[in-house]
């Protein structure tokens, strides 16, 4: 039905590629049955290839589609880093059989060949088990052992290592984000277009109510309001302007309130000094003046 739906864009998802590739190996056992029977004896591997169905689940799944993102966008990132850690392990190999594996009193089993200074190494690297392989050269009393060790874990484990995760973390981090900004933008668009449904409805609503207030002469203007109130619904989002609900707008307006607070206490001040003056005309006047005002204010 995909391939039906989009026969040429089907092709260049990824992971469309890898339901085709586990819908192959799911029935690769049947096949095998009919063409070379049930006794074939690699039959049990391609039955053990059947638990890659899970990876069907993939494609559902937004946050491990998003990890395998990261992983894809670093892959030449750690081949450079896993190049450097390899010829690394190539330089102290040959260092470590030289000075290690020599045949009289060297240590043959770790360091007797080239394999096996690489998985000696590959231990150390890892700092699984390093102190046994000490001590084995320790018990042979290289003097150099110890320098050769402790600088090869500092190279390899603690820069190329580490630097192999942070690589992976950052690439992470970034896929993380770029899908949080995708999501965001759908939600925006998913928003939009409630809004334009919404607003659409309601027009369509009021246009009818305004038609039908053509045809009926009695009815009022606050009736018809009314009734389109009657047409909203509670599970419909507000479609408010965003020059009134801005940081902007709300930083002014609280500012306004504050000038308007400063202002209404600075006349009250005025108003307070006008009174003390005024009290202190009153009792400046001569007495008779005095009098004649309160028997003005008495009648």
């Amino acid at each position: 039905m995909k391939v039906y739906v989009e026969p040429i864009d089907h092709w260049k998802d990824g992971y469309n590629l890898l339901d085709l590739f586990i819908f192959i190996i799911v029935f690769f056992p049947y096949v095998l049955r009919k063409i070379k029977g049930t006794q074939y004896p690699y039959l049990h591997i391609a039955d053990g290839l059947q638990s890659l169905r899970i990876l069907k689940l993939i494609p559902y799944s937004r946050g491990i589609r998003t990890l395998i993102t990261a992983v894809g966008q670093t892959v030449y990132t750690v081949a450079s880093v896993l190049t450097l850690l390899f010829l690394l392990m190539f330089i102290f190999a040959i260092l470590g059989f030289c000075l290690f594996g020599v045949p009289d009193k060297g240590d043959r089993d770790n360091w007797g060949n080239l394999a096996a200074a690489f998985f000696t190494l590959f231990s150390l690297a890892t700092v699984d088990g390093w102190t046994d392989l000490q001590k084995e050269l320790d018990n042979r009393k290289f003097a150099m052992s110890w320098a050769f060790t402790i600088t090869f874990i500092l190279l390899a484990s603690f820069i190329f290592l580490n630097m192999f995760v942070g690589v992976m973390i950052m690439h992470t981090e970034d896929s993380i984000k770029q899908f949080e900004r995708d999501l965001m933008v759908e939600r925006h668009a998913t928003l939009m277009e409630e809004r334009k449904v919404i607003l659409r409805r309601q027009q369509k609503e009021l246009s009818r109510l305004m038609h039908a207030q053509g045809h009926v002469e009695h009815k009022r203007f606050r009736e018809l309001v009314e009734n389109f109130k009657k047409t909203l619904r509670h599970t419909d989002p507000m479609v408010l302007d965003d020059f009134g609900t801005s940081l902007p707008f709300m930083d002014i307006y609280l500012s306004t309130l504050d000038h308007q607070d400063t202002t209404i206490y600075k006349l009250q001040e005025l108003y307070y000094e006008i009174a003390h003056v005024l009290g202190l005309m009153l009792e400046d006047l001569p007495q008779e003046k005095t009098q004649s005002l309160e028997k003005f204010f008495e009648e």
